[in-house]
């Protein structure tokens, strides 16, 4: 099937609160260009050398988010351009954003990335430490970084209930912070989860933005 049908499948089963990210990780500047030329604009890299080069190489009006785990020693290449950074999993890569944004003069749309999966391997703050972090009132220290949402991963596994449980729980863990520390801001209004293989579950669960990568572009050679 083509990038095209694959898309349009996809697009399909989008509800109206509900965006695609098009992951191109690991696949040539062409192949985003084809997406592009389906009518996807909004696209996911998760390595810093990638995002960048594709940056240079396809159209302006492309929408890149960030989506890897990031380095602070890697912030001051992408924040020039970069539309979100979905991957904020600590205190001090937060700071970084905020002041390679300050550089930069814009400020950077962020997402804070949870730990919902029962892997070791994937990075995030727990509930815990981001109840502490919002309590404490450490997010109004960054002018030039705007908290949007929060992001997470399901735990790789077939199991369907336990995908929805992780992705249930993140979802009313979001809508907490929200009325908390975020009622005022309209803008706090992203939750990013969902894959190739649990997106639909993601979306029943609230997902406003889905990362999906294999499922358009077909296995990584």
């Amino acid at each position: 099937m083509t990038i095209l049908r694959q898309l349009q499948e996809i697009w399909s089963e989008l509800p109206g609160q509900t965006r695609l990210v098009a992951v191109s990780k690991f696949r040539p500047a062409s192949v985003v260009q084809e997406a592009y030329d389906a009518g996807q604009r909004l696209f996911g890299e998760s390595r810093v050398q990638e995002i960048a080069t594709k940056y240079e190489q396809l159209p302006k009006d492309i929408i890149w988010h960030f989506i890897g785990h990031l380095q602070t020693n890697k912030v001051k290449y992408i924040a020039p351009f970069v539309n979100m950074i979905e991957s904020v999993d600590s205190l001090r890569l937060l700071q970084e954003i905020d002041l390679q944004a300050q550089k930069s003069r814009r400020n950077i749309p962020v997402l804070l990335q949870m730990h919902i999966a029962r892997e070791d391997q994937k990075f995030g703050f727990t509930y815990e430490e981001c109840r502490k972090f919002m309590k404490e009132g450490k997010v109004c220290r960054f002018k030039n970084v705007s908290i949007r949402g929060l992001m997470g991963m399901a735990t790789y596994t077939n199991d369907q209930r336990q995908i929805q449980s992780e992705f249930a729980g993140l979802s009313a863990f979001f809508k907490e912070i929200r009325q908390e520390y975020f009622s005022g801001d309209p803008d706090f209004k992203e939750l990013s989860m969902g894959m190739s293989d649990d997106y639909r579950i993601a979306i029943t669960e609230g997902s406003t933005l889905i990362r999906i990568g294999t499922k358009i572009f077909g296995e990584r050679i």
